[in-house]
């Protein structure tokens, strides 16, 4: 069992005040963030003991069914690892929401949907290539793809639809790129599926910044490092993306893939670039 019966009990216990708070209207002060990508964004690092410490205003939107930790499709949890799907582990995203919630005032709680498929290249996400995409999938991604009906984007669309039910949707994050290593369409590639975003979800662009993140650099023997420059010049392409910095986030011996340790630095960062943005943003306005 990943929690201990008594914080999985609180953990539905959270879930179900959110469904009774929030069934009548959507909440201002409930944040909610969408993320996509590959095998970092999945959870790729195996969960410690400190990673399974809740945040009471932190919580996740369940993208598949997972009878084993009693939780279901479309339902709020505390957000508690692994949040992706059944047998995922850490991720940027964990704590992404904790930084977040931590430097937010009281009455804000943060969401979080991730919906990510492990190897699979930035066209997965994209609509018009999805179905010849998983066609022609690798048998060992399968798996992966069928718990989203064979189809991360739409799946991820409908949960966000749910999702705007109870909050508002306040921005997206992104992992992906080892599997487009030097492909110097990847910012145009995120930007169509940025804009289906927005279109699909009736967002502002103003209001919905992207959030990408860089790979493992070379100083941890990051094998896809040169993608980085590619993913700096994203902004030129999407003026809503941050490039987040993977600096001083520690890789695993694979050179593809963030440590437990490398996992907090980079979600942390995720959240203090956003901030960052915000207060930039305030500033200007």
């Amino acid at each position: 069992m990943i929690c201990s019966p008594i914080k999985h009990k609180l953990g539905l216990l959270f879930a179900g005040i959110i469904g009774i708070c929030t069934a009548q209207a959507q909440d201002p002060n409930f944040h909610i963030y969408l993320c996509f990508g590959q095998s970092n964004m999945e959870g790729h690092g195996k969960f410690e003991a400190q990673d399974t410490v809740t945040n009471a205003r932190v919580f996740s939107l369940q993208a598949v069914d997972c009878p084993d930790l009693e939780r279901a499709q479309g339902k709020w949890y505390l957000a508690q690892s692994p949040i992706t799907r059944c047998h995922t582990g850490l991720t940027p995203a964990d704590y992404f929401g904790k930084t977040l919630a931590q430097n937010s005032s009281d009455e804000v709680r943060i969401g979080i949907i991730n919906v990510a498929v492990g190897g699979c290249r930035i066209e997965l996400f994209d609509r018009d290539s999805t179905t010849t995409y998983v066609k022609t999938a690798p048998d060992w991604m399968k798996s992966a793809l069928s718990a989203y009906g064979n189809d991360p984007y739409e799946h991820m669309i409908s949960l966000a639809k749910i999702a705007q039910e109870s909050g508002v949707i306040k921005g997206i994050l992104l992992h992906q790129g080892e599997s487009n290593t030097g492909d110097l369409h990847w910012p145009r590639k995120v930007k169509r599926i940025y804009d289906n975003i927005i279109n699909d979800l009736h967002l502002s662009s103003s209001e919905t910044p992207l959030l990408a993140g860089e790979l493992l650099t070379e100083e941890f023997g990051g094998k896809c490092a040169s993608m980085n420059a590619i993913i700096q010049t994203l902004p030129t392409v999407l003026p809503e993306a941050i490039v987040v910095s993977s600096a001083q986030c520690e890789g695993t011996t694979d050179g593809l893939h963030f440590s437990p340790a490398g996992y907090r630095q980079l979600g942390t960062q995720y959240a203090k670039a956003l901030m960052h943005h915000r207060a930039r943003f305030e500033k200007q306005n």
